[in-house]
């Protein structure tokens, strides 16, 4: 995640975790095999992590907020080429992970969608299936770099603002005040 998958070889993967490149591939027959365990992995994390979150929020905005800044937090510790490199050398295992993750964001935010509009804070009158839909579309062109092109801005800040942008849209008035108290402590967290 941080070097870029091209970059990082099997012999690099070996001595990092101390062993022989031997004992490496009695776990996995090549690099491919490797990169897929990995994101299975992290999709998991992903999925766990969400749903800890989700758990504790006392809310519908918290548990969008603090998901976002989850996101945020790997955003920043991956290496963009790292995206790049899947993409380029392992589009089978890109779409895959892609596909896996488009399920998991829209189920995450349908269900935050339907919570906050019983919880009063979203507008009553969205269509959450639409709404979420929406949302993972929106999500993929965040991370196009045909819109917003590589260096112009890094992918946290895009991820943040983009989330504020979608609270915005979907917020009734009781949610915009409940949203600025969140932001308020946020910012006395820093």
């Amino acid at each position: 995640m941080r070097y870029g998958i091209k970059s990082v070889t099997m012999d690099d993967i070996a001595r990092e975790l101390g062993i022989s490149k031997k004992t490496l591939y009695q776990y996995v027959s090549n690099k491919a095999e490797l990169i897929e365990q990995i994101f299975h992995a992290h999709i998991s994390e992903e999925k766990c992590m969400t749903e800890e979150i989700r758990s504790t929020s006392s809310d519908a905005l918290e548990e969008m907020l603090r998901i976002g800044r989850y996101v945020v937090e790997k955003l920043r510790s991956m290496s963009p080429t790292t995206v790049y490199d899947l993409r380029k050398y392992y589009g089978s295992i890109w779409k895959k992970m892609e596909s896996q993750m488009k399920q998991h964001v829209y189920g995450v935010i349908s269900d935050n969608i339907e919570r906050g509009i019983r919880q009063g804070i979203y507008r009553s009158e969205l269509n959450p299936e639409i709404i979420a839909r929406l949302y993972v579309g929106k999500s993929v062109l965040v991370a196009d770099e045909d819109i917003f092109e590589s260096g112009g801005y890094d992918l946290a800040t895009l991820h943040q603002e983009y989330i504020r942008y979608h609270i915005h849209g979907i917020a009734s008035e009781m949610g915009r005040q409940l949203l600025a108290k969140h932001l308020a402590a946020e910012e006395q967290e820093q």
